[in-house]
């Protein structure tokens, strides 16, 4: 089915029902996508209730009213076939309202998210243009390029005046000396987590408030060499988009907050802001700093669990995502990296590949956490797992045999 006619499917649909259960993953684009939707049923008098949670089940899903689920759902085949799914991970669900790229032949990790998903369906609710900075959050949160419906989303974005692109500094905060001590995305090895270094930088390049952003980014080179790839050099500066209509105008920092918030199980403090309130502003802005020194501190203390594979261990199973990432695409590495951090009785897995490396992650997840009896999926290149934690030692004995020497 073309994506435009299951867009407008869903979207009569959503119109049609008197009050909807929204649930949605915590990370930037699931909250994005939400908020998108959210927006669009309020303008037309529609009820919803917006819940943030880390991951779902069909167990996890209310049977009693309508139910949308954002940014994750389409790995659960056995979900009831009414319910709403909008994403854009490989899709297993058949249901009747089920809105994802790749079943119209876009690529779902590269060229739409679930947030870029959402707009096209709000966009049949309504006149819902102004909604297209929200779009960025799925964009920059996982880590998609500007190509296909994405680019198509955003010029129309900058076209009605919703949108201004402009070139600058990459790295969320609010100040230098937090954009470079707090840096995450990228990962910036000798000033991540190293406030006294981050102040010294600051000052060199500083003068009356004034920064000299040339011999900053020569001094970022010089003092992230060579540990950091390529890619975390070339992230520290690139195009920067301001979001008039939004609380927190730049585009990565909204996105690193919602993102913060969400993953730090404050998601309702991320979604209020992407529903353009800020009551909850300071506080979404101090999760977010915490939040990103906990991901700093999985980086530095993250433990190797095999030699022949990058198998790593963290303490803290809520910053696995952003370890996994910054381990990948930040530090230099020459296959897949796995990290698992426990959370209660469950332990989290996220694998990524690094640039250059092409494995099917997501039916290799799929496949493992299966076989111990958890439950994973996602993208081609990104992709995560669920499983028991004391199945750790099975899971990486799994691994080990699912992946060639």
């Amino acid at each position: 089915m073309p994506l435009d006619t299951a867009a407008v499917t869903l979207a009569d649909h959503l119109l049609e029902q008197e009050f909807v259960e929204v649930l949605a993953h915590h990370d930037a684009d699931g909250i994005a996508a939400a908020s998108i939707l959210c927006h669009a049923m309020f303008r037309r008098g529609g009820r919803f209730r917006l819940r943030i949670r880390p991951s779902i089940t069909t167990e996890d899903v209310p049977r009693e009213c309508s139910v949308l689920l954002c940014d994750f759902g389409s790995a659960l085949s056995d979900l009831p076939g009414d319910v709403m799914v909008v994403d854009h991970h490989v899709p297993h669900f058949e249901g009747d309202y089920h809105v994802n790229p790749r079943l119209a032949g876009i690529d779902g990790d590269r060229d739409l998210s679930a947030a870029g998903t959402a707009y096209l369906i709000a966009q049949h609710m309504g006149d819902n243009r102004d909604l297209a900075g929200l779009v960025l959050l799925g964009i920059l949160g996982d880590r998609q390029d500007l190509e296909g419906p994405n680019r198509d989303i955003i010029n129309e974005g900058v076209a009605n005046g919703f949108i201004a692109p402009r070139r600058g500094l990459r790295l969320p905060g609010r100040g230098l000396i937090e954009q470079l001590a707090l840096a995450v995305n990228p990962y910036l090895p000798g000033l991540s987590g190293a406030p006294d270094a981050a102040r010294a930088l600051a000052a060199q390049v500083t003068d009356e408030d004034d920064v000299d952003y040339g011999s900053l980014l020569s001094r970022i080179v010089l003092a992230v060499a060579p540990e950091a790839s390529l890619t975390a050099i070339y992230g520290t500066w690139d195009t920067t988009y301001s979001l008039g209509r939004e609380v927190i105008d730049e585009a990565s920092n909204l996105t690193a907050v919602v993102d913060a918030c969400g993953k730090a199980g404050s998601g309702d403090i991320g979604a209020s802001l992407c529903l353009r309130s800020t009551h909850a502003l300071q506080e979404a802005w101090e999760t977010a700093a915490c939040y990103r020194q906990a991901v700093i501190a999985g980086i530095r203390g993250a433990r190797r669990r095999d030699e022949r594979i990058a198998l790593f261990e963290v303490d803290d199973g809520s910053v696995t995502s952003d370890v996994a990432d910054a381990l990948a695409n930040d530090l230099v590495q020459d296959g897949p990296v796995f990290v698992i951090g426990q959370r209660g009785s469950h332990c989290s897995v996220s694998a990524r590949c690094p640039p250059g490396i092409d494995l099917d992650l997501e039916v290799l997840m799929r496949t493992i956490a299966g076989a111990c009896g958890g439950q994973g999926g996602g993208h081609h290149r990104r992709a995560g797992a669920l499983i028991g934690a004391d199945t750790v030692d099975r899971f990486r004995q799994e691994l080990l045999e699912a992946i060639p020497a």
